[in-house]
């Protein structure tokens, strides 16, 4: 088959979705739905978010540097996409979806109760590389549903996460794909 060229653009085809919460100094919960976000070292712990200064969360963010990237469940589809059509500075986006915000364990932001992993994340660093700016930030802690922990794991079969597909702009569930765990390739048998 022929090979066409295409404009040059953010083809990396699925990508996670998250809901990332946090507040300012003095301000409600907000929540920002991204899917530019992801891991960016595995030790130490490192993730990043890319988000837009024209965004409410950009200046929360700035302000106060914690967050969380909460893992929606292919059930909150609607909820997730919701929370990156309104803005935060119109609309309490834990009322609209009727979310609840609780207190993470170890940085200065609200987990989303309803969803059922939440990162804990504080910005190391922001970079400037174009439009969006990016929050490198250290990963202190993990919470989790506890009928979804397999050993130090989170097993994703039991909660089937969103991915957003960047081309066509859909929303995925993530579904294991049977007897292709890492290593697999190099098994025995």
């Amino acid at each position: 088959m022929s090979k066409v060229n295409v404009q040059p653009n953010r083809f990396l085809l699925t990508t996670p979705v998250v809901l990332l919460s946090c507040w300012g100094r003095d301000s409600e919960p907000n929540i920002i739905t991204l899917a530019w976000t992801g891991v960016l070292c595995s030790e130490p712990p490192l993730v990043y978010a890319s988000i837009r200064a024209s965004r409410h969360s950009h200046s929360l963010l700035k302000a106060n540097g914690d967050f969380v990237i909460n893992l929606p469940s292919a059930e909150q589809a609607r909820e997730t996409d919701l929370c990156g059509v309104v803005s935060g500075r119109k609309e309490d986006k834990f009322a609209l979806c009727g979310f609840s915000a609780e207190p993470a364990a170890l940085v200065d932001a609200p987990i989303i109760a309803e969803c059922r992993v939440h990162l804990e994340c504080r910005t190391r660093e922001v970079l400037h590389p174009g439009v969006h700016d990016v929050f490198i930030a250290d990963v202190l802690g993990v919470l989790a549903d506890e009928d979804i922990v397999k050993g130090d794991a989170v097993d994703d079969s039991k909660f089937a996460p969103l991915v957003y597909a960047t081309g066509p702009r859909h929303y995925h569930r993530t579904e294991p794909l049977p007897g292709a765990s890492y290593g697999f390739s190099k098994a025995k048998g």
